[in-house]
């Protein structure tokens, strides 16, 4: 879609709120809480904006770009070139961060701009009537952005945690305080996830408890791919993947285009399921429930022969 700039505000920790609206329809695709919508940056390619408004107002999109000094150069040209009025090719939403389907306690935790697609769950759940708790991590009370906004949604529910002010997150004693398990939401920095998750395995808490949204891809580490063999479920036919190709291009090959966009296990564009197999999963998308079924042919291997829902 070509989406016209509507708006642009500055807010806190160096960030631009824009608001999209399409120049001719009323309304915009459907979208649910823990969204994105891939923006393409003229002469720099795809960038991730996690949609922050409210699901139930289809008439514009709200995304926040943090300016990053060291990034790859979107968020700077967004910073710079974009100005009221101008058009953004923006694709449909799609949405790898859906909360719970069954509602309990729930916990969200961001850190800095992570907290866009966890504003948009706390105003789900508000309207739900929900039991839960949003605990926000930044630098400062100055360099959190949407603060206000996320304060009159959550009320007392909200919990602030600025090292500026004496008050550091800590997962661990957050968890502790919890009489029993709850689903945990995580958006922000890697080393942020990280604690989370680790405390909740600390505290026993299955792990899918845990989710998480992140927009890099895996480090490979001392990670070796190896070949194996993908079997189409509806033909039958039986297509050797060498080790240093991937799944998703031997598909296409094959006859069998899924769409792509970042090609690292990032965007969730490839993403089939599979009924047979081991899989190794090496996306920073799906969480431990969908690994069981759903996998990213971009990045994700197979352990001998596995069977391809496709």
């Amino acid at each position: 879609m070509k989406l016209r700039v509507a708006e642009l505000r500055r807010d806190a920790g160096d960030v631009l709120a824009i608001r999209l609206e399409h120049p001719r329809r009323p309304q915009l695709p459907a979208w649910t809480a823990g969204a994105h919508v891939d923006v393409h940056v003229p002469g720099l390619g795809v960038r991730h904006y996690s949609l922050w408004g409210d699901p139930d107002d289809r008439s514009h999109y709200l995304i926040a770009v943090r300016r990053e000094e060291a990034g790859r150069g979107g968020s700077a040209w967004l910073h710079q070139a974009l100005a009221p009025d101008a058009l953004l090719t923006v694709a449909a939403p799609r949405n790898h961060f859906e909360l719970p389907e069954v509602p309990r306690r729930t916990l969200l935790v961001a850190g800095g701009i992570g907290v866009t697609p966890l504003l948009a769950m706390a105003r789900r759940l508000t309207q739900n009537n929900a039991d839960f708790a949003f605990h926000y991590c930044a630098r400062s009370r100055a360099a959190a952005p949407l603060l206000d906004e996320l304060a009159a949604i959550c009320g007392d529910r909200l919990v602030t945690w600025f090292p500026d002010e004496g008050r550091r997150f800590d997962a661990s004693t957050v968890l502790a305080a919890e009489p029993a398990e709850a689903d945990i939401l995580v958006c922000g920095p890697q080393r942020l996830a990280e604690a989370v998750e680790a405390a909740v395995a600390a505290r026993g808490w299955p792990a899918e408890c845990f989710h998480t949204e992140r927009f890099a891809a895996l480090d490979p580490g001392d990670f070796v791919p190896e070949p194996f063999e993908a079997v189409i479920a509806s033909t039958g036919a039986v297509l050797s993947v060498p080790a240093e190709r991937s799944l998703v291009a031997v598909l296409a090959e094959g006859g069998i285009e899924l769409p792509t966009s970042c090609e690292s296990g990032v965007c969730g564009s490839c993403e089939c399921g599979y009924l047979q197999g081991e899989v190794v999963h090496r996306d920073v998308v799906l969480d431990a429930t969908r690994q069981k079924t759903r996998l990213m042919p971009c990045v994700s291997r197979g352990r001998g022969r596995i069977v391809l829902d496709l």
